[in-house]
């Protein structure tokens, strides 16, 4: 058990004039059986953007920036102009890890992991840096936990 975080990147394409002519083939097997997909039912594709597990800091970034304080395991929008706002702050505290707590400061939870500023919480910032390398400022994406 412990604290597992996703983050998807959700782009809509159904259910809007903007995305009428969108076009293109999808042709999805598995064990080589066709999975059947009628594309003008689909509304939106979500791709795998970020995983964390155990990054406390993160995820009370995420609490306390887009769930306004609720941390119930829920799934929530996130603009890409937030997350390039979570990217800053990770830069800022690897430039200067006495910045650590009050930029990022760890919490502590049931199976969070630790809460010291040690080697660990500054390669989750390096590990989120990494994954959120291509954020789009103008994309909507979805942030869950659990634990």
């Amino acid at each position: 058990m412990g604290l597992d975080m996703y983050l998807n990147k959700k782009t809509y394409i159904g259910a809007n004039y903007e995305f009428n002519n969108i076009s293109g083939t999808l042709a999805l097997k598995r064990d080589n059986v066709p999975i059947p997909i009628q594309l003008n039912k689909v509304r939106f594709i979500l791709e795998e953007q970020a995983y964390w597990r155990k990054a406390n800091q993160i995820h009370r970034w995420f609490v306390n920036n887009v769930q306004k304080g609720v941390d119930d395991c829920g799934t929530y929008e996130v603009s890409g102009e937030e997350l390039l706002r979570l990217v800053d702050l990770c830069k800022r505290v690897l430039a200067d890890h006495t910045l650590a707590d009050s930029l990022l400061p760890s919490q502590d939870g049931f199976f969070f992991g630790s809460t010291e500023y040690d080697e660990y919480y500054f390669e989750d910032l390096e590990n989120t840096l990494e994954q959120l390398k291509d954020v789009d400022a103008d994309a909507w994406y979805e942030y869950h936990s659990s634990w």
